[in-house]
Formats: C-alpha cells, sequence, structure tokens
C-alpha cells in the first residue's frame, strides 16, 4: 500500500499535464462553493466498502461504463422511465451493474451541504477513485466538473463496452476510440485486480479454451457447471479477490484469468511485456492505471453550460 500511496505527487504532476492538454476540468473546480465536498464522499464510500467490500469494483465499473458510453456524464445513473430509456438495462449492464444505492446516499447529503451545485456525474469519479484507495489502491487527483446529461444511450451502451468475449484487437481498438492507448488498457484492465463476474460470461473459458490453467479451472467449474447456474459468481483475481493490488497480472501470467478477454492480455500479444512488468513492479502498475483513470475522466465531459447538475441522479431535473 504504500508503493501505491508514494506515487501521489507524481500523479499530480500528470493530472495537470492533462488539466493543460483538455483546459476543461480542475481539481479545485468546488473550492469556493463546496469545499468540503471530498471530506462528505469518502465516509459514505467507507460506510459502504466495510459493509461489502466489493461495492469498491461495483462503483469504479459503474464509472468505466459511463465514461464509455458518451463521456462521463453520468448517464448511467439514470432510471428508465415510461417514456425514457436509459442505460442500466443495457446488455452490459442489465443484472450485473450495482452500487446506485450508494452514489444516493453520497448524493443525499451532498445536496444537504451544497445545493444543486456538484454533479453526479463528478460524485461518481470521485467515489470510483475512493472505492481503490479504500481497499488498498493508489490514490489520484479527480478532476472536477463534469456536469450531467439530460440523455441516455442503450444502444451506445450495447456497442461502445467490450465484452467478456473480446479479442486483444477489439479491446485496443475499443480503447482507442475513447482516446485511451495500449498501456492504459493493460493497466486500467488491473481494475480486475478486485470484482467479481458471472458464470455466464467466463463458463466458455473455462471448458473449452486452451489456455487456461487446469486446477484454475477446475476450482471455477464447481460454482460453474457446463449448464446452469448463470448467475453463479467468482472472484476476478482469486489471491486477493477483495484487496486491490497486481496480484491480478501473476493471475494472468499463470493463464488463471477469468474472462477470455483478461487472458487475451497474455496471450503471445503486444501486451505480454507489460503484464510482466506489472506482475513484478505494483509500484509502475499503480502509477500507470492513476494515470489512466484521470485519462479515462476527461472522456468527453459536458462542461460549461452543457447539461445539468442533476438533484437526483437518477432523473433529469
Amino acid at each position: 500500500m504504500a508503493l501505491f500511496s508514494n506515487t501521489f505527487l507524481v500523479l499530480s504532476v500528470l493530472f495537470f499535464l492533462a488539466r493543460a492538454a483538455t483546459g476543461q476540468l480542475s481539481p479545485t473546480f468546488y473550492g469556493r462553493n463546496c469545499s468540503n465536498l471530498q471530506s462528505i464522499v469518502r465516509p459514505v464510500m467507507a460506510q459502504a466498502v466495510q459493509k461489502e467490500p466489493r461495492m469498491a469494483a461495483s462503483i469504479l465499473r459503474l464509472f468505466f461504463h459511463d465514461c464509455f458510453v458518451n463521456g462521463c456524464d453520468g448517464s448511467i445513473l439514470l432510471d428508465d422511465t415510461p417514456t425514457f430509456t436509459g442505460e442500466k438495462n443495457a446488455g452490459p449492464n442489465a443484472n450485473s451493474a450495482r452500487g446506485f444505492e450508494v452514489i444516493d446516499a453520497i448524493k443525499t447529503q451532498v445536496e444537504n451541504a451544497c445545493k444543486a451545485t456538484v454533479s453526479c456525474a463528478d460524485i461518481l469519479a470521485l467515489a470510483a477513485r475512493d472505492g481503490v484507495a479504500l481497499v488498498g489502491g493508489p490514490n489520484w487527483t479527480v478532476p472536477l466538473g463534469r456536469r450531467d446529461a439530460r440523455t441516455a444511450s442503450q444502444s451506445a451502451a450495447n456497442s461502445n463496452l467490450p465484452g467478456p468475449g473480446s479479442s486483444l484487437s477489439t479491446l485496443i481498438s475499443a480503447f482507442a476510440a475513447k482516446g485511451l492507448n495500449a498501456q492504459d488498457l493493460t493497466a486500467l484492465s488491473g481494475a480486475h485486480s478486485i470484482g467479481r463476474a458471472r458464470c455466464l460470461f467466463f463458463r466458455n473459458r473455462i471448458f473449452n479454451e486452451a489456455n487456461v490453467n487446469a486446477s484454475f479451472a477446475a476450482q471455477r467449474k464447481q460454482t460453474c457447471p457446463a449448464s446452469g447456474g448463470d448467475s453463479n459468481i467468482a472472484p476476478f483475481d482469486i489471491r486477493t479477490p477483495d484487496q486491490f493490488d497486481n496480484a491480478y497480472y501473476q493471475d494472468l501470467v499463470n493463464q488463471q484469468g477469468l474472462l477470455h478477454s483478461d487472458q487475451e492480455l497474455f496471450n503471445g500479444g503486444s501486451q505480454d511485456a507489460l503484464v510482466r512488468q506489472y506482475n513484478t513492479n505494483p509500484a509502475l502498475f499503480a502509477k500507470d492505471f492513476s494515470a489512466a483513470m484521470i485519462k479515462t475522466g476527461n472522456i468527453s465531459p459536458l462542461t460549461g453550460s452543457r447539461g445539468e447538475i442533476r438533484l437526483n441522479c437518477r432523473k433529469i431535473n
């Protein structure tokens, strides 16, 4: 954890370089009108993670799935209504996206302190960072100033989010479309140091793929049979499933990646060398992951007068 903490100053410099490039977001955006924002978000996340450590991964996933669909605009948080179709029931999110009630709880406290000031998109970005830090991962400076979308796109959610069966080339292309390079892809995939996946999404890997550790596959088959049990879950990281660290990359080197898309990062391709580096150098992984998170948070934010500041993250004003 100390190695992760030591990256903070370097990441602050990286953030300010990123800010210079975008000219949009700032860590001090709420300095005058909600200066205690981060001290409101962190305790709510701490309580949620203490109650359920998996929640850190769930909130982190919400952040990714928000930013990869028309930018970091809080659109994933919008509920469906009889006249509005949101993203929650898109294929990659249905029966798997979770943690909305935690964002609601944070939003309620933020609204009590700073009425109609802080966007749901910014709350999600802060909560994702805090969740990672609370389970042993790195800390980084979060750029702020996003506004919330008044629309959502189920079709974009279905098409923009790479699936668990994706090839390395598909993954690289999907991330490139969002301004993220192959290094960002491999670093951000380390988010699978925490969290769980459903049997439905790794059954084919453990039963049919050749590049899978036999004992690992046998262990996973105990709760993911050849038929049935689609919703049974298993941890991405077999070693430290609720601790954010670099053990995920040891999993890959040992052919213990849970998803096909995980193992694609270490399968004789262009990312093998970087996976080996992250496996042996946790500080490098922490630095690259944090820098990639800042880049992810800069994907097409709504700023200025675009969008709105939602009063309730589940519905437009």
